[in-house]
């Protein structure tokens, strides 16, 4: 009997997923974090071939009896790499040739998390001897990252870059509360570049996402700053311009 006289139910039944050559299939994360004045990404030291002893992106294969989709692996690896679960993930794109991993043909999908690193615990587990956070600066300079991973970090960089331009996304890399400044200071160290104060406050403003912390304030030199926290609920804001210099 050919398969087009079959049912759907009885084709299914009988069909062998293992019938044609299945990539290796996999999620890696590229996970952001703002310490030391300088954006960091969080990186693991690989304890196994292939690659064994060099940095690489935290991820893993999909467990198909564990993870529905995609999401639900990003988020079970990011868990047992950080501890947390990200205020912000997104999903990058997917990578995948016949060339980037010796094993064989090999496709990854990369996501992108923004956390705050105040109060998280890193872990390593299988296939990694060692979890830490290296300064953008350190990769591909200093450091030379596993199978295509650079470039998954460029294009991550660049994504988020592209996005704190017109988006509230940085607010998700600092702590639970913050001030107005430590917020125009992580905006400024993302971009690479100064913004101007006023006009900084004005977007903040009007894009009505964070809230005071009534009755909380940081005491320093100068006069007390007001902190915040945004806002329960609220979604990533999207200006209508990109971020003035």
């Amino acid at each position: 009997m050919s398969t087009a006289d079959l049912t759907e139910q009885e084709y299914l039944a009988s069909y062998n997923v293992h019938a044609f050559d299945v990539p290796l299939t996999s999620v890696d994360l590229v996970i952001f974090t703002v310490r030391e004045q300088a954006l960091h990404v969080l990186l693991v030291q690989r304890g196994a071939h292939p690659a064994k002893g060099q940095w690489a992106l935290p991820g893993g294969f999909i467990d198909v009896r564990r993870d529905l989709d995609l999401d639900a692996t990003a988020l079970r690896k990011l868990r047992e790499k950080t501890g947390v679960s990200a205020p912000y993930l997104e999903q990058l794109q997917g990578f995948g040739s016949s060339t980037r991993d010796p094993r064989g043909w090999s496709a990854t999908f990369a996501y992108f998390a923004l956390i705050g690193s105040d109060h998280i615990e890193l872990q390593h587990g299988a296939g990694a001897d060692a979890a830490c956070w290296h300064s953008i600066g350190e990769v591909g300079a200093d450091i030379d990252l596993a199978f295509d991973h650079a470039m998954i970090v460029t294009t991550a960089v660049q994504r988020l870059r592209n996005k704190v331009e017109y988006t509230s996304l940085p607010a998700h890399l600092l702590a639970e509360e913050f001030t107005l400044s430590d917020l125009q200071r992580v905006y400024e160290i993302v971009l690479g570049r100064p913004i101007d104060k006023s006009a900084f406050r004005k977007r903040v403003k009007e894009g009505d996402f964070l809230e005071e912390i009534t009755g909380k304030q940081r005491h320093g030199s100068n006069r007390p700053a007001q902190l915040y926290r945004i806002r329960s609920g609220q979604p990533t804001v999207f200006f209508s311009r990109t971020m003035g210099a």
